[in-house]
């Protein structure tokens, strides 16, 4: 094992970690938000309509004139910044790799998240059929122009690095940080799965549906992600599943209360967030024992036992 083992290299001060944290976070909503800001300052309203409807729906820019695409792409730009900022202060700030953090090791598990790609996608494409065949109704074809093409493109060439981000902080650096803690992998797997699921509080699917019925999808999420993690000695395959679910989910469904608005291709009338909370559940336990097989993990014990620092580190 090395990924949990390698949490006590390097430099693991609480201020340290807190400091990271404030960095990653100041850089996305300034430098990384810039473009944002600067679309929306240049295209100032007076229409009262208008500014109702932005009062409820502050991240559909559809209503200033702005492309979705751009809208899009515009939303994503943070993550990049954010992820970047992480790579560049972990040496100095750590005095860790920037793979330490993925998987404990000198290098990256390329194939990992190219097959839990490809098994979350196949996945999530029967979830889907599933239930356009059972709630036909609650669907309509949203998009068929040429513009969801450039969709699939931009979720392709952008997605991945909002979700490398989220899991290198969550499930990479905090992991490893509770750890040296916790001395344990369970403990830093809950805790990071529920501030994973605190983190999407701000989503506006949470102000539509409320906390306690949208949080615990995310932290399902946080679980399935963490455990997937732990089990696989890494985060590579968790990058992969995060990655592909986003993807899918921009250019094949959306919902009015999307935190990303995309032309995908259907568009859901009602969202039932116990019925998706079920859905994903299920979903999440069969891709574990599928990756279970194909990764050849022995059992699930380990998710239980104590994590030592590597005889070099003591």
């Amino acid at each position: 094992m090395n990924h949990l083992e390698a949490s006590f290299t390097g430099k693991n001060s609480l201020w340290r970690y807190l400091v990271m944290i404030a960095s990653v976070f100041i850089v996305a909503n300034t430098l990384g938000s810039l473009p944002l800001i600067l679309a929306v300052t240049m295209k100032p309203v007076s229409d009262p309509v208008i500014m109702e409807e932005m009062a409820s729906r502050p991240i559909d820019l559809t209503l200033l004139g702005i492309d979705p695409l751009v809208t899009f792409a515009m939303m994503l730009f943070p993550f990049l910044t954010a992820l970047l900022t992480y790579y560049i202060l972990i040496k100095p700030l750590n005095h860790k790799t920037f793979s330490i953090t993925l998987n404990g090791t000198n290098s990256i598990r390329w194939k990992k998240i190219l097959i839990s790609a490809l098994v979350w996608l196949i996945l999530i494409s029967v979830y889907l059929l599933v239930f356009l065949k059972i709630d036909p109704d609650n669907f309509s074809v949203n998009n068929t122009s040429s513009s969801l093409i450039m969709l699939v493109v931009l979720s392709v060439a952008l997605i991945p690095f909002q979700a490398a981000f989220e899991e290198v902080i969550f499930r990479g650096y905090l992991m490893q940080g509770f750890t040296v803690l916790a001395g344990n992998r369970w403990l830093p797997l809950i805790l990071t799965s529920v501030l994973f699921g605190l983190m999407h509080s701000f989503n506006p699917e949470v102000d539509d549906f409320g906390f306690w019925d949208m949080i615990p999808q995310y932290v399902l999420f946080g679980l399935i992600f963490g455990i997937l993690t732990v089990l696989d000695d890494g985060i590579e395959a968790a990058i992969g599943a995060h990655a592909m679910n986003n993807i899918f989910l921009s250019v094949m469904v959306t919902h009015k209360s999307s935190v990303l608005q995309t032309p995908a291709l259907y568009e859901q009338h009602n969202y039932l967030p116990w019925t998706e909370f079920t859905g994903l559940m299920i979903m999440g336990i069969i891709y574990i024992l599928i990756m279970k097989k194909l990764f050849r993990w022995k059992d699930f014990s380990i998710l239980f036992s104590k994590v030592y620092p590597a005889p070099s580190e003591i």
